[in-house]
């Protein structure tokens, strides 16, 4: 392969940061560009820490520098805003970047259409979101505490429901620590009569079963009308809400529809098996922003991102030296569903599902997996 072939990345999060690792494994000498506004890896699932003071935001951001300098890594501090040449042209607010060969890791973008949906807080959207919550439960004397989350009616996979589990069970663990939860009502909701029914039938009644024994109620299987300022309204009802988190379902990110990318029926990036987006050439996707064959309940998680980057790593190398792409990833979903001091594993594979019950065992697991895994990046 000719060393003056240029790959450039798109995004900062878990897919791109192992689509880096995985390449530069495979090749030292190709040319690497990364394309995000800042130079730093937000470690999303440590916010759910935020809220009782376990993380605070300057364990969960860990600056890239170092790593793009081991790496040979060129980042480009800019936003991009469409792509042009069937992908060889990535325009940006700084400019254009060229490339041979393009991998798309910028995550998804949260569904915000339903009515009122400004009353309540996105988790996931960051950092500054769970501080929000930590210091709106501060200031909390009691009241109710409403905990759900939505889907993509076109893209059923495009949901990430974890970690509001997390939050729903942290929080609870929380104020018991704090002895004030029986000054808090505390409901989930979900428009599904299974909620989590990705991670399997078995977590499901795991979950639900956990719900009951921490006397959280559920308004489940009624689909959203809209938030109020206090409180959730649904098909099926309505109840009053003091604090309302929610996870919305995921589509992909407003720039694409400045490309002529195939696109999945939720907007996500269309892929084939090999992470190539459908119908174009050296153009790959991996993570939360592509929509991949394969069982319905395929997780969007950083594991899922990390075996899709090995595999879109091998394809975009094998590309470029006029070879056909084979290298495929396989499915899996592992899962610490956390709750401050005890944590339940879930895992899910073709083959089976496992589901085994909570222990502190779990939740040191969980903090000695962020450790290893940022030491990679620091």
């Amino acid at each position: 392969m000719n060393p003056a072939q240029r790959i450039t990345i798109i995004g900062a999060g878990f897919g791109a940061l192992s689509s880096v690792r995985e390449i530069r494994q495979r090749d030292p000498d190709v040319e690497i560009t990364l394309i995000a506004p800042r130079a730093e890896l937000h470690y999303l699932p440590g916010i759910i820490w935020i809220p009782s003071g376990l993380r605070t935001r300057e364990q969960l951001i860990v600056p890239l520098d170092n790593f793009f300098q081991r790496m040979k890594v060129h980042h480009v501090a800019a936003e991009v805003t469409g792509l042009r040449k069937g992908g060889r042209v990535v325009d940006t607010t700084t400019g254009e970047v060229s490339n041979d060969a393009l991998v798309i890791a910028s995550g998804g973008r949260f569904i915000k259409k339903l009515p009122g949906i400004e009353h309540a807080i996105t988790p996931c959207e960051g950092i500054a979101a769970a501080e929000k919550i930590r210091d709106r439960l501060r200031a909390m004397t009691g009241g109710t505490i409403a905990v759900g989350f939505g889907g993509n009616p076109n893209e059923p996979s495009a949901v990430r429901g974890g970690p509001m589990f997390e939050f729903l069970f942290g929080i609870d663990a929380q104020l018991k620590r704090e002895r004030r939860r029986d000054k808090f009502d505390i409901v989930f909701f979900n428009p599904s009569k299974e909620p989590g029914a990705r991670l399997g039938p078995k977590a499901v009644k795991h979950l639900l079963a956990q719900m009951a024994r921490r006397g959280i109620r559920t308004h489940l299987g009624h689909k959203m009308k809209r938030f109020d300022a206090d409180r959730v309204v649904t098909e099926g009802g309505e109840f009053p809400a003091d604090l309302i988190l929610f996870m919305p379902g995921m589509t992909g990110n407003a720039w694409f529809d400045q490309t002529e990318l195939a696109r999945s029926p939720g907007g996500l990036l269309q892929a084939d098996a090999q992470c190539r987006v459908v119908g174009s050439e050296h153009v790959y996707v991996v993570g939360d922003s592509g929509s991949f064959p394969g069982p319905a309940w395929m997780p969007k998680q950083a594991h899922m991102a990390d075996l899709q980057a090995a595999a879109a790593a091998e394809n975009v190398l094998m590309g470029l030296r006029g070879e056909t792409p084979h290298a495929t990833f396989k499915v899996e979903l592992i899962c610490i569903i956390d709750a401050i001091d005890h944590g339940t594993l879930v895992f899910r594979n073709e083959q089976r599902q496992i589901v085994l019950p909570s222990t502190r065992l779990f939740h040191w697991a969980k903090r000695y997996f962020e450790g290893v895994y940022l030491k990679k990046y620091r």
